[in-house]
């Protein structure tokens, strides 16, 4: 196999759905190389101490990256989206800067590619479909809003205990019930809740593009790298070359 780009992600230590998720949707040619981030509070995937953790997991950036930077990396990706929700709008330049600085390549947030795909895809309206406690989420609408999205349906999926036990039937349930007739698009949010099997299907039943954090990190990172494959199956951001 002629390897075309090598792409780092940088991923919760508790995480078990991102990796799978990529190499399932990854074109031929791209191989995707993972490092951990460990923030040290609170049980992983569960709502206890999840600001603090979600936080810590910025501290941990340096040391993570350091472990891929030998690789000659194309593009690097920060697979957790909700740190930029608790980090704010404010602070995601800044973030990136960081990102790409310490990673010497090209470098997003998950926050970040899902800003540029909806941008791609030409959505003003958006509903938003989130697995997070309530902090977390109303973090993540007002970053929608103050990123020049109006949230037009908005869904929080009830009873996490944790998201990384969480199935694609739940996400499914909440990408629905989270839609609206006036939405431009469907965001699923967060990297740990299971996504890259529902996405065709539902834009397919809802007649509207669905991004999630997976799909969209994959998306932005590839064409970071210059990889600009029409990816099918994953949805319309992924399916559409360039």
């Amino acid at each position: 196999m002629t390897i075309r780009a090598r792409i780092g992600v940088l991923v919760p230590s508790g995480n078990p759905t991102v990796e799978p998720e990529l190499y399932r949707m990854a074109p031929s040619g791209v191989t995707i190389h993972f490092a951990r981030l460990d923030s040290g509070a609170g049980a992983p995937g569960t709502p206890e101490a999840i600001e603090q953790r979600t936080l810590g997991y910025l501290h941990a950036l340096p040391g993570a990256v350091r472990t891929l930077t030998d690789l000659k990396l194309d593009a690097v990706v920060l697979a957790h989206t909700g740190v930029s929700y608790v980090n704010g709008v404010a602070g995601e330049p800044a973030l990136a800067t960081q990102l790409a600085n310490l990673a010497g390549t090209h470098a997003t947030t998950a926050a970040g590619a899902i800003a540029a795909g909806l941008r791609r895809l030409g959505v003003k309206r958006l509903a938003l479909a989130t697995p997070y406690p309530p902090s977390i989420s109303e973090a993540g609408r007002a970053f929608w809003e103050a990123s020049g999205f109006e949230i037009v349906g908005y869904r929080r999926l009830e009873g996490v205990a944790n998201i990384y036990d969480e199935t694609e039937d739940r996400a499914r349930t909440l990408a629905r019930a989270a839609d609206v007739p006036t939405a431009d698009a469907v965001l699923v949010s967060g990297t740990g809740l299971p996504t890259a099997g529902i996405i065709e299907g539902l834009e397919q039943e809802l007649a509207k593009p669905v991004v999630t954090s997976q799909q969209a990190s994959l998306w932005r990172a590839l064409r970071l790298a210059r990889v600009a494959d029409a990816v099918p199956g994953f949805g319309r951001l992924l399916r559409e070359p360039g």
